[in-house]
């Protein structure tokens, strides 16, 4: 037998009160009698009546609900940036709404429209790119939308990172002091301006400062999962390259399994340093140097940040850079 909808008209007649003062007693209303409430309270629970969200945002032009698009719900980098979301949407009291879009473009935008029509109060976006498709989007939306470990080099959106391109040439500084002459740079796809501009830009400064050629030939883009990293490891080794800087954890451990399974050393023959400070990094063997990046804090100050623009609360910077270091554990010389 099908379950009945109870509404808050079946209450408000069970309860013998009128559908305002169910509604003002389910939204904690004070102004409501000490015994109206506990009479509507137990109806509330004999008939099990749960309050409409949508019904309700209908009404108060608010869903309380925030929609997160992620490229990889898999992927630990996004999955602890989620935590960090859940955590202080949970605390403000915001449902989550996630939403997978494989990072490919036009799925982002399906994603992201099909989340609006669901009338959410906000958005936060983890891609790796922002493409004119989805600026378009942006654009065209009036509902707040705030990036979180993703660039926007126009700046136009909200987004809270760290300065990748500092970390990037602390990581190969590091690298060319233990006396690497070529280093590979390995990373997702380039025209994201994550990788093609912030890091990028980092990589060739290193290099300039180390006295160190940039060459074509120790750049390598790819998907960001182990299998790619161990198909990249013949092509990274007949590079000549003596260690590499990886974008991504998954990728950097394909690598490491890659240069195991070669009979390289690491770190004695090949030094990696990866991005995310993972849990990955702390699995593998040895141990994965890596940036770290607050991944919980990024989510965290992002639904923050979220949070004051669906209030329209003053926000004295949309752009938010965190803290970040190196932390060396055992891909790299001591």
């Amino acid at each position: 037998m099908e379950k009945q909808t109870i509404t808050i008209y079946d209450v408000a007649r069970e309860a013998n009160v009128s559908m305002a003062t169910v509604s003002r007693v389910v939204n904690g209303n004070p102004n409501v009698k000490p015994t109206t409430r506990k009479k509507v309270l137990e109806v509330i629970e004999r008939l099990d009546y749960r309050p409409n969200a949508v019904a309700r945002g209908l009404a108060s032009k608010k869903t309380t609900t925030v929609g997160v698009i992620i490229p990889d719900v898999s992927n630990m980098f996004f999955a602890s940036l989620a935590r960090g979301i859940d955590d202080i949407a949970t605390m403000y009291k915001y449902n989550i709404i996630l939403a997978n879009s494989d990072g490919e473009a036009q799925k982002e935008v399906n994603v992201l429209n099909n989340l609006l029509a669901k009338q959410v109060d906000g958005v936060i976006f983890m891609g790796h790119r922002i493409t004119d498709e989805i600026r378009a989007e942006f654009s065209r939306s009036k509902t707040p939308i705030v990036l979180a470990g993703s660039i926007d080099p126009d700046e136009q959106v909200g987004s809270v990172n760290i300065d990748y391109a500092a970390a990037t040439k602390e990581s190969i500084d590091l690298l060319a002091k233990h006396g690497n002459k070529k280093i590979a740079f390995i990373s997702g796809a380039l025209i994201d301006a994550i990788n093609g501009q912030a890091r990028m830009g980092g990589y060739k400064e290193a290099l300039a400062d180390n006295g160190l050629e940039y060459n074509e030939g120790l750049i390598f883009e790819a998907k960001y999962n182990f299998k790619e990293g161990l198909a990249l490891t013949d092509r990274i080794l007949n590079s000549g390259a003596t260690a590499a800087y990886v974008t991504d954890d998954e990728l950097a451990i394909g690598l490491l399994d890659g240069l195991i399974d070669k009979g390289v050393k690491v770190p004695e023959d090949f030094e990696i340093i990866t991005s995310n400070d993972s849990l990955l990094t702390d699995v593998a063997r040895p141990r994965l140097s890596s940036v770290t990046q607050p991944l919980y804090d990024i989510g965290a100050v992002a639904m923050r940040l979220l949070t004051k623009m669906m209030n329209k609360e003053d926000i004295e910077q949309k752009t938010i850079e965190l803290p970040h270091g190196i932390y060396e554990k055992g891909s790299t010389k001591q």
